[in-house]
């Protein structure tokens, strides 16, 4: 009976996808429909090893040293290696995936964390290196999540955690200072507005971590993340993010 009911409220109220306003149909991956889930910009090899931006060209003749062999490293990361150990997103930030970020972040549409999550899921589980002890996402200040009304990474990091069977850790690592949104800012201001601002708990000492957030634009604050958690003693950071900017340098 609730199978029949559910499909005659569908046929008179159908769900409709948040960003087309079409009627979700076949392929559909709530709230998306499938043209608009197949519509996101999926991030897979070739990449850099190191911050996983995805190389432009790929013609498996260097690395950008001279050298022979195939691409490895972006010359961004060869001429200075990020803070982190390594960064990978499952999208990028545009199209169908930058309108239902929006929703989450911005119109406190909370169940869309689990299909952003998934998404990560699809695309960066194979890549992630074994044996990571926890997931850490990136905090939010005190007053900002309280007008929130929640942290979209801890959300997006409860659901990952679930799927791949690795503990969320987020209170490892906590926001000591109020800092601008990054969105208002130039990549020379986002490094300075986030400079010390996260300290990690001595339960990172030792341990393989991997820090979790919604976006990755210029790097500046995951950077400053694997920072506080190598200052107290980490032993290797990774960033998974579910879209990054596709442009930009880290």
């Amino acid at each position: 009976m609730r199978s029949w009911a559910v499909a005659a409220l569908d046929l008179l109220y159908p769900a409709l996808c948040l960003v087309c306003r079409d009627a979700l149909g076949e392929g559909r991956r709530d709230p998306l429909c499938g043209t608009c889930w197949a519509g996101i910009t999926r991030i897979g090899p070739p990449y850099c090893v190191t911050c996983g931006v995805p190389f432009a060209t790929f013609d498996g003749t260097g690395d950008g040293t001279g050298a022979p062999g195939p691409v490895s490293r972006c010359p961004a990361c060869l001429a200075e290696p990020p803070a982190f150990d390594y960064a990978r997103a499952a999208a990028q930030y545009s199209g169908p995936l930058r309108e239902v970020l929006h929703e989450l972040k911005f119109h406190g549409k909370r169940a869309l964390a689990a299909p952003l999550a998934d998404l990560l899921v699809e695309q960066c589980a194979g890549a992630l290196p074994a044996a990571s002890d926890a997931l850490v996402p990136v905090p939010l200040g005190r007053a900002r999540e309280r007008e929130r009304g929640f942290n979209q990474a801890a959300l997006i990091a409860e659901r990952v955690a679930g799927a791949l069977g690795v503990p969320a850790q987020p209170r490892w690592l906590t926001r000591v200072r109020p800092t601008q949104p990054q969105s208002d800012l130039g990549a020379a201001e986002r490094q300075a507005n986030v400079r010390n601002a996260f300290q990690a708990a001595p339960a990172v000492a030792g341990r393989h971590l991997v820090v979790i957030d919604d976006v990755l634009t210029t790097g500046a604050t995951v950077s400053e993340c694997a920072r506080a958690l190598r200052a107290a003693g980490a032993r290797r950071v990774g960033v998974l993010t579910v879209a990054r900017v596709v442009g930009l340098t880290l």
